[in-house]
């Protein structure tokens, strides 16, 4: 066994932090990692040779008192984990103690992100104002989301360039999670909204552009793409006008919706999985609503005459 004298130095953590390609994660991961440390009471990162099984396994029983989501506590051992993953390539630390810490288990009702209605999707999708540039943008946008279930960090990463054809059939090219590419056909509903949309719009030539731009007073408002945060205040908006009152209800809400919609109209899960693209399948079966269809309940097969 080596000896720590023999050991590199440990790498600042920004060494790591800089790997992680998603924003998003690479904040919730840092996040997680100062909250270790804080229970811990690491002051600086030479002190992670001195963290033990024991160390994680009290961090695992202290997140469980505060009631964390099991979603929330897997998140975060696995940030830890990924941390002393990276320090033992780097020949820093003698081990990964997370190894072996048992993780929650993933609950069939965890973490469901509400999936709306048939009935109020295809209202979101005939909402806009088509007489307007801002109508035609969103109608398409909502049209994206809605046909394609991409992430809204995908959807504002689209390049006019991003639809391409491959095989005769018109794709999205989706930037994904950990800088991984997936091709989704273009659904074509979601085809002619986009093409009403640029064809006012005027940017359809400019291949390297924002496909989504934002709009302010019927204009294009600057070549830069719609922000994720404008594209929740625009959902937003017209869930109120259309009253859709869903506890959770969000850009991530259309993503559940058009996996369910595509799970009930038969779509084979793996196949689902790499449309998604979820690394994991049981992510996957989250979105798996077959078994709890309302209007499958027996309640509806109650007939008193």
């Amino acid at each position: 066994m080596h000896d720590f004298h023999q050991l590199a130095d440990v790498p600042p953590a920004l060494t790591w932090f800089a790997n992680i390609d998603n924003p998003q994660t690479r904040r919730a991961y840092q996040n997680d990692v100062q909250g270790f440390m804080t229970f811990t009471g690491l002051e600086n990162p030479e002190h992670f040779r001195d963290v033990s099984r024991a160390h994680v396994l009290a961090w695992r029983r202290d997140l469980e008192r505060r009631a964390l989501s099991g979603a929330s506590i897997r998140r975060k051992l696995a940030a830890l984990s990924s941390l002393f993953e990276a320090l033992c390539e780097a020949n820093a630390v003698q081990g990964n103690p997370v190894d072996g810490v048992k993780r929650p288990k993933i609950a069939s009702s965890e973490g469901k992100t509400p999936a709306i209605g048939d009935h109020q999707a295809h209202s979101l999708l005939h909402a806009a104002d088509l007489a307007t540039l801002r109508g035609l943008r969103d109608r398409a946008l909502l049209a994206t989301l809605l046909y394609h279930g991409l992430r809204r960090a995908e959807l504002c990463a689209l390049r006019v360039a991003d639809i391409q054809e491959r095989r005769g059939v018109r794709h999205l090219q989706v930037h994904g999670k950990g800088s991984k590419i997936r091709y989704v056909p273009l659904h074509p509903g979601a085809a002619d909204a986009i093409a009403a949309y640029l064809d006012l719009a005027g940017h359809g030539d400019d291949k390297a552009s924002a496909l989504f731009r934002p709009v302010s007073n019927n204009a294009q408002s600057g070549t830069a793409s719609i922000t994720p945060d404008g594209v929740y205040k625009l959902l937003a908006g017209y869930a109120k006008a259309l009253q859709i009152n869903v506890a959770g209800f969000g850009p991530h809400a259309l993503r559940a919706t058009a996996a369910t919609n595509a799970l009930d109209h038969g779509a084979d899960i793996a196949k689902v999985q790499e449309w998604l693209g979820h690394a994991n399948i049981a992510t996957t079966r989250v979105y798996d609503r077959r078994q709890s269809r309302p209007e499958d309940s027996p309640t509806f097969k109650v007939v008193y005459r």
